[in-house]
């Protein structure tokens, strides 16, 4: 049996191409449109194209901006999408370009389709084209103005680039047929006016291509080989190939269509995560509960992580929805091997330990990772007052709860074993402090003769302790499916989908860079917010992923 990995289809479909000779390298593409930031859907495609050039001698990936709608455009998307790229880990290096660099060029494409009998101006309203155009069952109406003649239209087209027409007054069509099947072959709209500034180009144009016309042309321009695609587009090649046909193009690239990214508990519309970010359901494109790159990155989700998810779950021709959980564990399974551990309390409660002068050292020495020494250890102040979890200390324990009760031994993380011989309430009957006493000389693993202790818990010096924002961030919805939500995604928003508590962590965690990721030991995985978290001023932190917690699990 070979110990050659089985290729996914598109990489099968290069393979053969390259063998053949065909082609003597790959040239793919990454082309997002500016109008939004990208998120796990187009990190798969990144994943895709520029891992697939990484994969040949001579091969590249072109980052190309789609930028041919000037209503919905700005250089903040521009900016953005860049970054994304780069943190993910790859580099267009020389070849960056955009749709507006070729506008004289599809500007050239169109003349040429209109002198061949190939296009038309068409002068009627949007909704007489939309009407003329029929359905699937019905086949069109031809517009009254399709059979002008190539000079008529030339004289048009050239008065709708000189700004004769108002918008929607007029519009270049193809002219290939209003009987196919496929809505977008009946005439589509080629060009359309858009008295609009363009942030590239400025108000150099007042006509836009249409993304279908001017797409196929970009990659012909750019000598893309494999023209890589989701399958929303599927119904579209037959019009990508149309225009390579009939245009005066430098070269022949083949689309190819693969599954989009679905994730159960998440959205992957750039118009619905606008309007999450224009109502205020969430703080921004980077709010790290949405799926956006910017998004995950300030929520802590390591870049190498994401790459190793859009490679585990494939390539496929058909779509699917995958299960968050399994980006979930990715998370957890890079973060596990990379994070150091630190000790946070999030719900802080006293603990007095009233013998500590019996304790022989101020500090216990605790392993920086537990199963790499290469991190290694560090020390952490230790004094009569300390803060345990609420969660560790139960007046009448359940069964097969090991942590701190009446009369009960727990071992701090690193430090020595500790037994519980009161506590106090308030008015309320809440629990406001415990009281303990160490057992001298058992800082290590083993416990004394007689002192059953199954359980070592994370704490923090109450001396020393700094105080910290942490924010809980859970699923932003609370249904497997929130586009198919009866009431609309909006109506299975989570409202628990963040939680916001004061909590005291060990002091080095308030100097730590922004950006600085750890463990918090037993609670998960957290990052110091990339906005907000202030070296030795504010400390801000924002959990990535929960650990398994199998006792929580049972309970």
């Amino acid at each position: 049996m070979s110990d050659t990995p089985k290729l996914d289809f598109i990489r099968e479909i290069i393979a053969t191409d390259l063998s053949s000779g065909k082609h003597e390298t790959t040239i793919t593409r990454f082309p997002p449109e500016p109008n939004g930031y990208l998120h796990l859907g187009h990190a798969k495609s990144i994943c895709l194209n520029f891992g697939i050039a990484g994969e040949h001698p001579g091969a590249k990936c072109h980052l190309r901006f789609d930028d041919t709608n000037p209503e919905k455009e700005e250089t903040e998307y521009v900016n953005s999408i860049k970054e994304d790229v780069k943190w993910l880990g790859f580099d267009w290096g020389d070849d960056l370009y955009f749709a507006s660099d070729y506008f004289e060029y599809f500007h050239d494409c169109a003349v040429h389709l209109i002198k061949n009998g190939l296009a038309y101006v068409d002068e009627e309203s949007p909704e007489e084209i939309k009407l003329h155009r029929g359905n699937v069952q019905t086949p069109g109406t031809p517009s009254k103005f399709r059979d002008r003649s190539v000079e008529e239209n030339l004289e048009k087209f050239a008065e709708m680039r000189d700004g004769k027409f108002k918008e929607g007054e007029a519009v270049l069509r193809a002219k290939i047929g209003l009987t196919s099947s496929n809505m977008n072959m009946r005439d589509p709209v080629m060009y359309r006016i858009m008295h609009r500034e363009h942030h590239n180009t400025g108000s150099a144009w007042c006509i836009y291509p249409m993304y279908d016309f001017a797409h196929p042309l970009e990659d012909a321009k750019e000598h893309i080989t494999h023209s890589l695609c989701t399958l929303e587009f599927e119904n579209h090649r037959p019009l990508y190939d149309w225009f390579i046909k009939n245009c005066p193009v430098p070269s022949t690239p083949r689309q190819i269509e693969f599954a989009r990214l679905s994730l159960t508990y998440t959205i992957m519309s750039k118009r619905k995560l606008l309007q999450l970010v224009q109502e205020g359901h969430v703080s921004g494109w980077d709010d790290p509960r949405l799926p956006t790159i910017s998004g995950i990155r300030r929520r802590g989700y390591p870049a190498e992580a994401i790459r190793h998810f859009c490679k585990h779950i494939g390539i496929t021709k058909y779509n699917g929805t995958t299960d968050v959980a399994l980006l979930e564990h990715d998370i957890r399974n890079q973060l596990n091997s990379t994070a150091p551990r630190r000790m946070a309390v999030l719900d802080p409660l006293k603990v007095v330990i009233e013998n500590f002068s019996d304790e022989p050292t101020a500090t216990a020495v605790i392993p920086n990772h537990p199963q790499d020494e290469s991190f290694g250890e560090r020390e952490v102040s230790f004094s009569s007052e300390i803060f345990i979890e609420r969660d560790d200390f139960q007046e009448i324990p359940e069964k097969k709860y090991f942590r701190l009760a009446p009369d009960k031994y727990v071992r701090l993380r690193g430090g020595p074993i500790i037994q519980c011989v009161g506590f106090e309430k308030n008015d309320a009957g809440e629990i406001t402090l415990i009281r303990t006493k160490l057992l001298p000389n058992t800082t290590g693993k083993d416990s004394p003769e007689g002192v059953v202790c199954k359980a070592a818990i994370h704490w923090v010096d109450a001396a020393t302790a700094a105080d910290a924002e942490v924010r809980l961030y859970d699923r932003l919805f609370t249904v497997e499916d929130p586009d198919a939500a009866e009431g609309g995604f909006l109506s299975v928003l989570n409202p628990d989908s963040v939680k916001t508590v004061s909590a005291k962590v060990e002091a080095s965690l308030a100097t730590e860079a922004a950006g600085f990721a750890c463990q918090f030991e037993r609670m998960g995985y957290f990052i110091a917010d990339t906005k907000e978290h202030i070296p030795g001023q504010a400390a801000v932190f924002n959990r990535t992923t929960p650990l398994r917690d199998s006792w929580g699990k049972g309970k």
